[in-house]
C-alpha cells in the first residue's frame, strides 16, 4: 500500500507543480491595470508631440519651416539611437530588490517631466530658440526612453504564460489608446481656447489687429504652459501607479551576444520591417493632419475636435480587434485592420470640405487607428517565444527585441517628420497664414493621403510572408510549457 502511494505521488506531484506554476503566473485584474497604465504616458505626450509640434514650431513659436524640420528630424533621429543603447544599459544594470526595469521607470521620470514642459515654453530670446528646442527635445527623448524601453520590455517578465502576457497586453493597448485620447483633449482643447488669429497675406480679405493678435498669441503660449503642466502631471501619476502595483520577475539577461541572433531571427526581421512601413504611415497622417485640417479643409476651430474623435474611435474598438484577433488570428487582424483604414484616407482629400463628412471619416478611420495600436504589441511576444524555442539555451534577450524595434519605427518617424516638414518649406508654407498657396494644399494632401497608403500597402505586402500564424503560435505555446 505504501509502495502503491508513493507512486501515485509521483504521477500527480507534475500536475501538481503545474498548476502551481499557472497559479503564480496569473495575473490579477490591479496588476493588469496597474501594468496598462504604465503605457499612458509614452502615449500621452507622443499624441500631443506628434500632432501639436509641428503647427506649434511653425505658428507659436514661430520658427522657420528650415530649422523646424532639423528639430524634429534631429530629435527623432536621436530619440532612435538612445533606444538600443538604453537598451543595452538596462540589461546590464544589475538586480534590484524593486527589479531590474522598475527602477529605470522610476527615476527617468522627474526629469523627463521637466525637460517635456520646457518643449512647450517659449523663451523670450529668439536667437537662441532653435538651440533650446532642440536640446530640451533630444533631452526628453532620451529620458522618456529610459522609461518606455524598460516598460516595454516588462511586458516578458510580468508572466511567464503566454495568455496572461496576451490579456495584459490587450489592457495596456487599451490604456495607451485611452492615453491618446486624453493627450488629444488636454492639449487640443486648452490650447483650442487659446487659437490667435492668422496672419493675413497679401490677396486675403481679412484686417489686420497687431496689437489683439500679439496678446492673442501670448494666451496661446500660455495654453501650452498649461496643457504640458497638466500632462506632466499625468506622467508622474502613472509612473507612481506602476512603481509600487507591478511585480517584476527575475530574469538572466545578456545584451551584445544576442543581437546577432536577434537581428537573424526571420520572423522579427518581418515583423519589424512590416510594421516600420505601417508605423511610418501613420506618424506621417498624424504629423500633418492638424495642418491638413486648418489649411487645406479650412476647419482652424474644429481641428482639436477631430483629432480627439479619431483616438475616441480608437479607444472604443480595441476589445474589438482583441476578440478579432482572439477568434480569427492576429496575421488575420493585420490585413483587415490595417487596410479598413486606406478608403477613410482617400475620401478625406477627395471630398470637399464639410465638417459632417470630415467627422464621419474621421471616426472609421479611427478604427483602423486602434489595429494600428493594438497589433505590434500583441504580435512582438510571439516572435520572442518563437526565439525561444528555436533558442532554447539562450535566454534574456527581450530587451534586445524591444528596444530595436522602438529604434526603427522611432527612426522611421523621424525621417518622416523631417522630410515633411522640408517638403511644406519647399512649397512656401506661411507662418500662420491665414491661407496657403495651393502647393501647399497639394503637398499636405499628399502627406496624409498618397504617401500614407504607399506605406500601408508595402507593409502589407511584407506581412504575407510573416511566418507565425495561429497553428504555429499555439505549437510555440505547448513547447514552451514543456520546455519550463
Amino acid at each position: 500500500g505504501e509502495r502503491e502511494s508513493a507512486r501515485l505521488m509521483c504521477l500527480t506531484t507534475p500536475f501538481v507543480s503545474l498548476s502551481q506554476r499557472e497559479q503564480k503566473n496569473r495575473l490579477s485584474v490591479c496588476n493588469k491595470l496597474c501594468y496598462a497604465v504604465g503605457g499612458a504616458p509614452y502615449q500621452i505626450t507622443g499624441c500631443a508631440l506628434g500632432f501639436f509640434l509641428q503647427i506649434y514650431l511653425l505658428d507659436v513659436a514661430q520658427l522657420d519651416p528650415f530649422y523646424a524640420s532639423i528639430i524634429l528630424f534631429v530629435g527623432r533621429a536621436w530619440d532612435a539611437i538612445t533606444d538600443p543603447t538604453i537598451g543595452f544599459l538596462v540589461s546590464r544594470s544589475p538586480w534590484t530588490r524593486f527589479g531590474r526595469m522598475l527602477p529605470w521607470i522610476l527615476f527617468s521620470t522627474p526629469l523627463a517631466v521637466v525637460s517635456y514642459f520646457l518643449i512647450w515654453y517659449v523663451p523670450v530670446f529668439e536667437d537662441g530658440r532653435v538651440i533650446w528646442y532642440l536640446v530640451f527635445y533630444c533631452l526628453f527623448q532620451t529620458l522618456q526612453t529610459c522609461f518606455h524601453v524598460p516598460y516595454s520590455a516588462l511586458t516578458m517578465f510580468i508572466s511567464e504564460d503566454q495568455k496572461e502576457r496576451d490579456s495584459a497586453t490587450a489592457y495596456r493597448m487599451t490604456v495607451e489608446v485611452l492615453g491618446t485620447v486624453i493627450g488629444t483633449a488636454v492639449q487640443g482643447q486648452i490650447v483650442g481656447m487659446a487659437n490667435a488669429p492668422c496672419i493675413p497675406t497679401p490677396g486675403d480679405n481679412v484686417t489686420a489687429d497687431g496689437l489683439n493678435s500679439s496678446l492673442l498669441l501670448e494666451q496661446e503660449k500660455t495654453a501650452y504652459n498649461i496643457a504640458s503642466g497638466v500632462i506632466c502631471s499625468i506622467y508622474v501619476l502613472c509612473a507612481v501607479v506602476l512603481f509600487f502595483g507591478v511585480k517584476e520577475k527575475k530574469e538572466r539577461m545578456s545584451f551584445w551576444q544576442g543581437i546577432r541572433l536577434v537581428m537573424g531571427h526571420g520572423p522579427y526581421v518581418k515583423l519589424v520591417m512590416g510594421f516600420l512601413f505601417t508605423s511610418l504611415a501613420f506618424m506621417l497622417l498624424e504629423g500633418n493632419f492638424a495642418l491638413f485640417c486648418c489649411y487645406t479643409l479650412g476647419l482652424r476651430n474644429d481641428f482639436q475636435n477631430i483629432l480627439l474623435v479619431i483616438m475616441l474611435a480608437a479607444t472604443l474598438t480595441i476589445p474589438f480587434w482583441q476578440w478579432f484577433l482572439t477568434k480569427f488570428g492576429k496575421k488575420t487582424a493585420v490585413y483587415i485592420g490595417i487596410s479598413s483604414v486606406i478608403p477613410f484616407m482617400i475620401l478625406v482629400v477627395c471630398v470637399k470640405s464639410n465638417l459632417i463628412i470630415t467627422y464621419l471619416v474621421s471616426f472609421a478611420a479611427g478604427v483602423g487607428v486602434a489595429a494600428a495600436f493594438l497589433l505590434p504589441w500583441s504580435m512582438l511576444p510571439d516572435v520572442v517565444d518563437d526565439f525561444q524555442v528555436q533558442n532554447p539555451d539562450s535566454r534574456g534577450h527581450e530587451a534586445i527585441f524591444y528596444s530595436f524595434y522602438v529604434f526603427f519605427t522611432k527612426f522611421a518617424s523621424g525621417i518622416s517628420l523631417g522630410i515633411s516638414t522640408l517638403s511644406l518649406d519647399f512649397a512656401g508654407y506661411m507662418t500662420r497664414g491665414c491661407t496657403q498657396p495651393e502647393n501647399v494644399d497639394i503637398t499636405l494632401k499628399v502627406l496624409v493621403s498618397a504617401a500614407p497608403i504607399g506605406l500601408l500597402l508595402i507593409g502589407l505586402v511584407i506581412f504575407r510572408s510573416y511566418p507565425i500564424d495561429e497553428e504555429r503560435r499555439q505549437g510555440n505555446r505547448k513547447l514552451l510549457q514543456e520546455q519550463r
